[in-house]
């Protein structure tokens, strides 16, 4: 299985020069976790923004979520990979990491996230599917 199969392709992105504020707002707008951090130009790389980094920020900052943009405290880089890596290899990645979410390229664009919870789903379809197979006609 390829990680073209399981991944999202409907990606939430959000402006580097947002603020914090705007980022929970889409967040919870859109029903995500994440969210994409837009390059700032061509030769930049793209990021991703967590609950996690906007609470430490928040805790951190003591925290005036109007102030602070968004590119401040993504975590930047973000790991890519390609649509057409194993899933295998990209949950070896995560664990080997410590990480939960991959953002996925196709010719150095983005193309869709592939997350811990997408794999493990994938895992259990198909574990679900061996325990049941189709019943045949006869």
């Amino acid at each position: 299985m390829l990680v073209k199969d399981i991944m999202v392709r409907e990606v939430v992105t959000i402006s580097p020069f947002a603020t914090i504020r705007d980022a929970m707002r889409v967040m919870r707008s859109r029903g995500v976790k994440s969210l994409v951090v837009d390059k700032r130009h061509e030769h930049d790389a793209f990021g991703i923004i967590t609950y996690t980094n906007i609470l430490k920020t928040i805790v951190a900052e003591e925290g005036d979520i109007d102030l602070i943009n968004v590119y401040d405290v993504c975590a930047k880089p973000a790991l890519t990979i390609s649509r057409e890596l194993d899933v295998k290899h990209a949950a070896r990645l995560m664990v080997n990491i410590g990480i939960r979410r991959l953002l996925v390229t196709a010719a150095n664009e983005l193309s869709g996230i592939i997350t811990m919870n997408d794999i493990v789903g994938a895992i259990l379809r198909m574990a679900d599917e061996e325990a049941d197979p189709p019943a045949t006609g006869g």
